[in-house]
């Protein structure tokens, strides 16, 4: 694997070893399907590109979290009981997994009375 490789699977993490432990085994199931013997940015870029993963490591549970907040509730706040029932998402859910990178990234806030 590259230096430039690593890098960007580093960035995609969300600074998670798991996160970027599961990202490499997946990346290496592409750079093998494809046939290659070192991993490149390239190869890095491609393989969360079709994960569905961008730049700042949102995959499409996080970016439908965001959008339904941003289109169906106009930017919040939303009770977190709405947000699970509307997204199909159990509450813990949304708590211990989408929320906590989500808020520290800044692109939601908690507020008191479990809005969002």
């Amino acid at each position: 694997m590259s230096e430039t490789g690593i890098a960007e699977i580093a960035q995609r993490s969300r600074g998670t070893p798991r996160i970027a432990l599961c990202l490499l085994r997946r990346i290496r199931d592409f750079a093998l399907v494809q046939g290659h013997t070192k991993v490149e940015r390239e190869q890095v870029h491609f393989a969360l590109t079709q994960l569905d993963i961008d730049v700042l490591g949102l995959d499409a549970v996080d970016r439908r979290y965001l959008l339904h907040i941003a289109i169906n509730f106009s930017g919040g706040p939303v009770g977190i009981e709405t947000l699970a029932a509307t997204l199909a998402v159990q509450r813990d859910t949304l708590e211990e997994v989408i929320e906590p990178y989500l808020i520290q990234q800044g692109f939601i806030q908690r507020t008191p009375g479990d809005v969002c």
